[in-house]
């Protein structure tokens, strides 16, 4: 039997209530059997702007965020790997899986930058969530005219401003699910300007 699955990937670090949001909303609108968190292992994207946190306690902090929900899941395999992650091999990974793979709209705009885009867009089923400040114009003109829009509210919310309030002392109680505000603590994250 095929699995309908939604890939949610990103570096989580740390993982807050927009993307339990976005999580929820691909199960409820994709049709989708679960939907899978892919926290990345070193994003190549990302490689210049700040040291991220390692991959095995961002990990711990996505088993946090989705304890009890059965229709959530994490998978280790972008983290886990040696070397910078692309998607289009993760995605090839899934082979026998129905997959819809989740971007919000300001990655789904910069696709054409990713490792074997035209191919991605030409063999995956996207799903794109609304983000402030990126037009869909913007991301149509990448993807084509059928983008498939999540409806959801917009919720101007990153990880970067999250960890910047964490350095300043606040707890992020309400935007970081409670487990993971305990996970953070435990580990001391982000109270070093390299983590910001």
């Amino acid at each position: 039997m095929t699995l309908r699955r939604a890939l949610l990937g990103g570096t989580f670090d740390p993982p807050h209530i927009g993307h339990l949001a976005i999580a929820q909303a691909a199960w409820e609108q994709l049709g989708v059997d679960i939907v899978t968190f892919l926290p990345a292992g070193q994003p190549w994207q990302k490689s210049n702007e700040r040291e991220v946190s390692p991959a095995a306690v961002r990990c711990e902090m996505v088993v946090a965020a989705i304890e009890g929900i059965p229709y959530f899941e994490i998978d280790r395999r972008e983290a886990e790997r040696e070397g910078p992650t692309y998607t289009w091999d993760t995605i090839a990974s899934f082979d026998g899986d129905d997959v819809v793979l989740v971007l919000g709209a300001d990655s789904a705009a910069r696709v054409d930058t990713w490792y074997r885009s035209r191919e991605l867009v030409e063999r995956t089923k996207i799903a794109v969530v609304g983000r402030p400040g990126t037009r869909g114009a913007d991301v149509e003109a990448v993807l084509g005219p059928d983008v498939r829009w999540l409806d959801m509210p917009s919720l101007d919310l990153s990880s970067t401003d999250l960890r910047r309030l964490v350095a300043r002392g606040y707890a992020g109680r309400f935007l970081i699910p409670d487990a993971v505000r305990e996970v953070i603590a435990g580990h001391g994250l982000y109270s070093d300007e390299t983590q910001q």
